[in-house]
């Protein structure tokens, strides 16, 4: 039997048994495989780093547990960077299903850092339902819009909340967004009036219509799917979740390609044998 006739009648189920480990490999034992950071997600980063120390800033957690792969470890590598920065962080959701997954990220960020206490440090205001009308609220006094946190606070009882009032006590807004509403409404409806500096982390599928905005200055950094993430998480020195995601990918990718060229070379053994 010619290695083409063999190649060919090979079980596929070997080629599902390679492809799971070469998915699940990754996911355990990291290979830390090359990462290229591109300008959109270096910006993300750097304009975070040029923040003062101490700051208040906006970070907006708009998705749900559908898009949990590529912006749970935006939100987290983000909200690292700003503790590590001494930055006070106060979180909104837009999303009615995604207050449980953002607030169980944030706990599990926060317990890295034991002096960052809830409501003096950080604090999620949680679920407020209206979209885009919400942001508009917000500009008119955040506590308006948001009275009580996601724990059920008084919003205008919390030590960072004292010293907030409306967007202009931000220097910054930090928006991970899985879809609408999300960071196109946060551009059009806030950054568009109110000249809020603003960063961006969304899905792959969406940050083709992001760049625009990123080449006008309406965002100064972008983060774009698994990848972006991957890409942000090698800046800061982390082996997280996007880093082996993106990992078991390129490998999974690999195998894809070598299944493509092994079946174009059999082909063409096979009429190559017939003339």
């Amino acid at each position: 039997m010619s290695w083409h006739t063999a190649l060919e009648r090979l079980d596929r189920r070997w080629i599902f048994l390679v492809m799971a480990l070469l998915v699940a490999g990754p996911l355990i034992f990291p290979p830390g495989l090359p990462l290229h950071v591109s300008p959109p997600v270096q910006a993300f980063h750097d304009t975070i780093a040029r923040i003062p120390n101490g700051s208040t800033i906006l970070m907006s957690c708009d998705y749900d547990p559908s898009a949990r792969p590529e912006m749970v470890p935006m939100t987290r590598t983000a909200f690292r960077q700003l503790l590590q920065k001494d930055c006070k962080v106060v979180i909104t959701v837009l999303w009615n299903a995604g207050p449980g997954l953002v607030e169980a990220t944030l706990n599990d960020i926060a317990r890295e850092f034991p002096s960052k206490r809830y409501g003096v440090d950080w604090v999620n205001l949680g679920y407020k339902a209206g979209d885009d009308a919400v942001m508009v609220l917000m500009g008119q006094g955040i506590a308006n819009a948001f009275p009580r946190d996601y724990r059920g606070n008084q919003t205008r009882s919390l030590p960072i909340m004292r010293d907030v009032r409306d967007y202009s006590s931000f220097p910054l807004l930090v928006s991970i967004s899985g879809g609408f509403p999300g960071t196109k409404e946060w551009v059009q409806q806030v950054q568009s009036r109110f000249h809020l500096p603003m960063v961006a982390g969304v899905t792959a599928v969406s940050a083709p219509e992001y760049y625009p905005y990123l080449q006008s200055g309406q965002l100064r950094g972008l983060l774009g799917g698994m990848a972006g993430a991957g890409e942000y998480e090698k800046i800061r020195g982390e082996n997280g979740a996007a880093t082996r995601g993106m990992d078991a990918q390129s490998l999974a990718h690999v195998l894809v390609a070598v299944c493509i060229l092994l079946g174009n070379v059999v082909q063409w053994a096979k009429r190559r044998e017939r003339a």
